[in-house]
């Protein structure tokens, strides 16, 4: 039985406003009735879609059922509304023969059922091809063009500008641009885009989006030669992609006000270029420090992997790969070899869920809430329950500091406890300052600009953090207080901040508190972690308890 599918596209809203859906479908309605005598058919539409592929949701649709022999006519209005891409419809009309299916353009009067229609079709298709890379080629000379004069193309207007109608160009936003001046006199002085991104969103500034800040958010604010008053066009390829050879950049210095001066902009640069090279070397000296080194045992033969470099990336950065000492050594062991980067996302992040619960009501907390909150994170994608959980939610409601503290655990030696009482008492200092602070930005007449508020009440918790890590240091050499104390007390650290409050990546860890660190912190923990063909089986942590994981068959 004959039935036909009609495919309808536009690609703009103008077009979608103009009724040229109804248009369409109508007339090819009509001609499916009393042209080709089908009265049975489906129509699919997607508007607002390009023709440059074949990434369109009806579309794929579509093309399905007809692979499922559901239609024997496709129907379109012209042939450009299914692809404008040669190479896209030669591929899609090969399979339309395939499957036995006519293709009809009615615009074009022809269809494929005769050899001259097919022909047709071919002749067509290289005109539609050519004529769409011939506008492509006007388009972006008329652009070139335009941006040589100095006039704005359409991009996201960067933060610290607002656009401007009358003059169609982004002119300084007088709030945004106290950000941008704060962001380059800060790394100026303390060479960090960590710093500045713990700064701006502990004081909730937000980006032009209204997001949280990031390191790379604020490496392209430095990198962006905008703020200098350098219009820079033809940079990169479309999307964010590659950059392009330097002879093919349009560039325009003094085009437009400038915020940042420039030989500010330059030394922040050079200080960014600086550290570019300092965590490259970082990376190179720190990579012999293997963080799992001596815990990670394999599921399959019992005997440990042993550790080894991975190639460097780009950056210089090498992570560890952990191998099978039985498969190395040709023992029949099939056990795969496991980067840092998985075994160090699913334990850390696993860590990190353990601290968070911390803030749940314990009366609240059921079996089924707390293996949901355990197994938060895309690393868990694949895993659906732990089989101790009953023992690590006894754990959590009988004996919380248990769950992080040794077994052979010692009292504090008295030293301990001076030195901690001492700490203590300055913690509760700068703390008492930090309200008043507070109290006279926000209720004092006195004008405390924004700017001095942030950096007064930066080196106040600057201190409470170097305090509160005295404390961890103090707390970490008594044995007492060797895990759950330190956990517990380093949220203020970078380490332990990131750990709690940010998805882990294993490589923007190691860069920012390196090997060493975390080695230390895993070994405080951690027993023993095996693993089985690139997945966590179990870990046993130094108090006893063990987590295995029940991963999809």
């Amino acid at each position: 039985m004959k039935k036909s599918a009609i495919y309808v596209r536009v690609s703009t809203n103008h077009q979608i406003d103009k009724d040229s859906l109804p248009l369409q479908k109508q007339d090819m309605i009509n001609y499916s009735k009393y042209v080709l005598g089908i009265d049975n058919y489906e129509i699919f539409q997607d508007a607002g879609y390009s023709g440059k592929n074949t990434d369109r949701p009806d579309f794929q649709e579509m093309f399905k059922r007809i692979k499922e022999g559901e239609f024997s006519h496709l129907l379109v209005w012209k042939i450009d509304r299914i692809s404008r891409n040669l190479l896209d419809f030669c591929s899609m009309y090969d399979d339309l023969k395939k499957y036995g299916c006519t293709f009809i353009s009615k615009n074009e009067q022809f269809d494929t059922s005769s050899a001259m229609g097919e022909a047709m079709l071919k002749i067509i298709l290289v005109f539609a091809e050519l004529e769409r890379k011939l506008t492509g080629e006007r388009v972006t000379s008329v652009m070139l063009d335009r941006a040589s004069k100095g006039l704005w193309n359409g991009a996201p207007i960067p933060l610290g500008y607002k656009w401007d109608k009358e003059i169609k160009f982004p002119v300084i936003d007088d709030e945004e641009k106290n950000t941008i001046e704060l962001i380059f006199s800060e790394y100026k002085e303390n060479k960090s885009t960590s710093y500045i991104r713990n700064l701006l969103n502990s004081n909730n500034i937000k980006t032009k989006r209204k997001g949280s800040w990031t390191t790379k958010t604020i490496s392209d604010i430095i990198r962006n030669p905008f703020y200098k008053g350098t219009y820079r066009y033809n940079y990169r390829e479309p999307a964010r992609g590659k950059k392009k050879k330097e002879n093919e950049w349009i560039v325009l210095e003094s085009n437009h006000p400038y915020i940042i001066p420039t030989d500010l902009w330059e030394e922040c640069n050079k200080i960014m270029d600086e550290n570019a090279k300092r965590n490259n070397a970082k990376f190179r000296d720190n990579s012999k420090v293997h963080i799992f080194s001596g815990l990670v045992k394999c599921g399959e033969c019992n005997n440990n992997l042993y550790a080894k470099q991975d190639k460097a990336n780009q950056d210089g950065f090498r992570p560890s790969l952990y191998v099978c000492k039985s498969r190395y050594n040709g023992l029949g062991c099939t056990q795969k070899t496991i980067s840092e980067n998985i075994v160090g996302t699913f334990v850390l992040t696993l860590i990190s869920n353990m601290i968070n619960l911390s803030n749940i009501n314990k009366k609240k907390l059921s079996l089924d809430l707390l293996e949901h909150e355990l197994l938060k994170g895309k690393c868990f994608d694949n895993v659906i329950g732990i089989k101790e959980i009953e023992d690590i939610l006894a754990s959590l409601l009988y004996a919380p500091k248990n769950l992080f503290t040794p077994q052979n655990k010692n009292e504090k030696s008295n030293n301990g406890a001076i030195g901690l009482n001492s700490l203590s008492s300055n913690l509760k200092k700068y703390e008492r300052a930090l309200e008043k602070l507070d109290d006279l930005y926000l209720f004092d007449e006195a004008d405390m600009s924004k700017k001095d508020y942030f950096l007064k009440k930066q080196k106040i918790e600057n201190n409470i953090t170097e305090i509160r890590k005295k404390i961890d240091e103090t707390a970490i050499t008594d044995s007492s207080y060797h895990n759950y104390n330190f956990i517990l007390n380093a949220a203020t650290l970078e380490f332990s901040r990131k750990l709690i409050s940010e998805k882990i990546n294993m490589k923007s860890l190691i860069q920012d508190v390196g090997r060493d660190l975390i080695k230390e912190f895993v070994n405080i923990l951690i027993n023993k972690i095996i693993v089985k063909d690139r997945q966590i089986i179990s870990l046993e942590f130094k108090n006893g308890l063990v987590t295995t994981f029940i991963y999809n068959s």
